[in-house]
């Protein structure tokens, strides 16, 4: 089951609310291309997802309600759809990240703005192309959820439907306005239009706009009579709006939002929100009220700012749970690896915000699903974002499990390397994944100074001279580190050669396991295990190989061209290429049959999954290939 109706089965879902409501506060005129604002106005934009992100929302809408062709034909911006919607999903993607919560991202499409032949100017033909062109780059961009909203005709609401569902496979809620007699526009009743979405392979049905909670609650008790083990979406108006000033006032406050939500629970609507009119004071109130339903503490009763700029602070907890010491002798890694065993770690990105909720939720279903350790990156493609180790000391404490810390020499001087690796013993981080590190040059930060006293070779040597007891001046530690070292290869590089020398100096240096680039092939494997025992003798450490599934063909080709280190094969492009829209499925099946031919593979001990888009309940769908034998098959 995809993550998103996963999680709707488990409990109710608040998502955002008016975003075309928040604009007209902040100034944006009603005669501009509201959309085209991701490109003008981006910070506008991304205020807003913040402030409802603050407020409570597990899911938030893109700002592309009209990012179709046909709309955007009005502002003679055709020809930006994909530009605008994969820019908008990215802002929502990047709030995600200084949230630190698990907020779904729901692709937001909305009506063609044009009628339907025979009443209107457009066919079937190129309403179904406009939706596929629109939904395909929303999911592309990394939407987990595509939202259709504020359908008045139920007929090309099924149009869209039907669109997606053959370019993607995400799950789809398709979401009607009624009038105040409870009807569509055409005068069908919920009943009908529930029966027709579901037929088209809606996964959620939902009404949204038009009218205030009260009147909304009657079709939705319409809908839950007709079919009372469905569940729905509920996006209410606040209210009817009248114009005051020049602008639309809607007069449904905060509170009588906050008194329907149990209501609306109660007949059925599994996922809540608001519509136009709706700011983040209703959804902090909804946020309070639905937590209270659930017999849930509130998390923060902070007071949410509308029209001021300011965003909400709402604090969570990250309050460490006690944990047994695990200092001792040698790590659990090292132990299962010295046995022989067959280890399995997941690799999580720190958050670019202050709360890291969704990565430590990622590394606790990685432990569900078997892992033995979560490595941590640091900084990758030199972009900001909280320091690996504190993460690292988060996880394992909150959940359990031992990190691996990506640990650069690219930010550090000689003094600085000394006195992490000092602290991170001393908090009980003792995996170190020693890397050079991305140069600045390739991320966001450009005008930053990179610094590379030593290569990845010298922090080998330096880390393995903590582990004799002595800092690299030669003074006495009081007692070894007991680091484990893991070190980096390529086999994917060109020069196998080249690679090959540099990593002998790293394993030489007293590196204990190396962990690969991704790699698609074993092949891959298999020809830099030949060179470097035709130049320097038997293989002399344990090996954990990269392992990415990919997510789509244009993902792929992305990776392919344009990541440093990261090199496919030509198979893996052709297969991801010819899936089409079932590409997420055929990238797990491709990472499956990898991961089953490297149990077998000489040297390697284990594999590190890369998650892409934090996606980590699909980077961990590829262990389910294999057998209770296998995960804990230990080597010879």
């Amino acid at each position: 089951m995809h993550p998103f109706l996963q999680k709707l089965s488990e409990q109710p879902l608040l998502s955002d609310g008016a975003m075309g409501t928040m604009l007209f506060a902040r100034g944006a005129g009603s005669e501009q291309c509201l959309e085209y604002l991701v490109v003008s106005r981006p910070r506008w934009i991304s205020d807003i997802h913040q402030a409802f992100a603050s407020a409570g929302a597990d899911m938030i809408k893109t700002h592309t309600f009209g990012s179709n062709r046909v709309r955007l034909a009005k502002y003679d911006l055709a020809e930006k759809v994909r530009d605008l919607n994969f820019r908008a999903v990215r802002l929502v993607r990047d709030v995600r990240e200084v949230s630190g919560r698990s907020i779904f991202i729901a692709g937001d499409v909305g009506p063609l703005g044009a009628r339907l032949a025979p009443y209107g100017s457009v066919t079937v033909e190129e309403a179904y192309a406009a939706f596929q062109e629109q939904v395909s780059v929303l999911w592309e961009a990394g939407s987990d959820v595509i939202l259709f909203e504020t359908f008045s005709e139920v007929a090309e609401l099924e149009i869209a439907v039907r669109a997606a569902r053959e370019v993607c496979d995400l799950p789809i809620i398709a979401s009607m306005t009624y009038n105040q007699d409870g009807r569509t526009a055409a005068g069908q009743g919920p009943d009908e239009v529930m029966q027709r979405l579901r037929a088209v392979g809606a996964d959620l049905v939902g009404i949204n706009c038009s009218v205030g909670p009260a009147p909304m609650l009657h079709v939705l008790e319409a809908m839950h009579r007709a079919a009372p083990d469905l569940a729905f979406s509920a996006m209410p108006n606040a209210g009817y709006p009248e114009r005051v000033d020049g602008r639309l006032s809607y007069p449904a406050g905060a509170e009588y939002f906050a008194q329907h939500v149990g209501p609306f629970l109660d007949t059925g609507a599994r996922l809540i929100g608001g519509c136009c009119g709706t700011t983040p004071m209703h959804i902090h109130a909804m946020r309070l009220a639905l937590d209270e339903h659930l017999g849930r503490k509130p998390k923060d009763t902070t007071q949410v700012s509308v029209l001021d700029g300011e965003l909400p602070e709402m604090r969570v907890s990250l309050a460490a749970e006690s944990d047994d010491d695990i200092v001792g002798k040698s790590t659990q890694l090292l132990q299962k690896l010295n046995a022989g065993k067959f280890v399995i770690s997941v690799e999580v990105d720190p958050p670019r915000g202050f709360n890291a909720e969704k990565q430590i939720e990622g590394a606790r279903h990685a432990k569900s699903m078997g892992a033995d350790a979560i490595n941590v990156a640091d900084s990758p493609m030199a972009r900001v974002r909280m320091g690996a180790l504190s993460l690292c000391i988060q996880i394992q404490q909150q959940v359990g499990i031992e990190t691996i810390v990506h640990f650069t020499t690219r930010d550090r001087s000689l003094m600085g390397l000394q006195a992490d690796l000092i602290g991170a013993r001393a908090l009980g981080v003792r995996n170190i994944l020693a890397l050079t590190g991305d140069p600045p040059s390739l991320g966001d930060n450009q005008t930053s100074t990179a610094v590379y006293d030593v290569d990845s070779i010298g922090l080998v040597r330096i880390i393995n001279r903590f582990n004799e007891g002595f800092d690299q001046g030669g003074q006495k530690m009081g007692e070894p580190g007991r680091f484990t070292i893991a070190v980096a290869c390529d086999p994917t590089r060109p020069n196998l050669v080249e690679e090959v020398d540099r990593f002998h100096q790293k394993v030489s240096g007293g590196a204990h396991f190396t962990m690969t680039q991704p790699i698609f092939d074993p092949q891959l494997w298999l020809n830099f295990l030949h060179v470097y025992e035709e130049r320097h003798g038997e293989f002399p450490v344990p090996v954990l190989i990269g392992v990415l599934p990919l997510q789509s063909h244009r993902h792929a080709s992305f990776l392919h061209n344009e990541v440093p280190g990261i090199t496919l094969s030509q198979d893996a492009l052709d297969r991801m290429e010819q899936a089409g829209a079932n590409g997420r499925e055929e990238g797990v099946k491709m990472a499956q049959e990898l991961l089953l031919q490297l149990v077998d593979a000489p040297k390697v001990q284990g594999v590190y999954l890369m998650p892409s888009f934090g996606r980590y309940e699909v980077a961990c769908q590829v262990l389910e290939v294999l057998t209770p034998e296998q995960r804990g098959m230990v080597r010879a």
